[in-house]
């Protein structure tokens, strides 16, 4: 259901990752977005990664809240769940997967030895722009 609901909601969503990686499903179990702790946050789409409310696996509530979750963006942590990403293909979804797992990892530890200092909108805008165009030669 969440897979279909992601490919008719978005058009650009050629492959979908979903996954109960450690990292992602521990934060996932704390219920908070990530926040811009670092730039490469960026490249899902905004200056946050949003967690989905928490619905039972398998339902349209839990679809419905990760469409909401992923409004311009192209992944979100799913409550006491994992993670669910998407790319223009299977390459992309994964390599998409992979970053935000290590980005979960980076954000965990850093929160072990405190209080993680957080870019601002400012910053991420720039590099939000950056993105955009990223990698396209000229």
């Amino acid at each position: 259901m969440i897979h279909r609901d992601v490919y008719v909601a978005r058009r650009e969503a050629g492959a979908i990752v979903h996954a109960h990686s450690p990292f992602a499903t521990s934060l996932a179990c704390l219920r908070r977005d990530i926040p811009a702790f670092h730039y490469m946050i960026a490249r899902f789409g905004g200056d946050t990664l949003r967690c989905a409310s928490y619905a039972t696996f398998g339902t349209q509530a839990l679809s419905d809240a990760a469409l909401a979750a992923m409004a311009q963006r192209n992944a979100c942590l799913l409550a006491n769940h994992g993670m669910l990403v998407f790319g223009r293909n299977l390459d992309q979804a994964l390599d998409l997967a992979v970053e935000l797992e290590a980005l979960c990892e980076q954000y965990w530890r850093a929160c072990q030895l405190g209080e993680p200092v957080l870019l601002d909108a400012r910053e991420m805008a720039t590099v939000l722009e950056k993105f955009a165009h990223y990698g396209q030669q000229s």
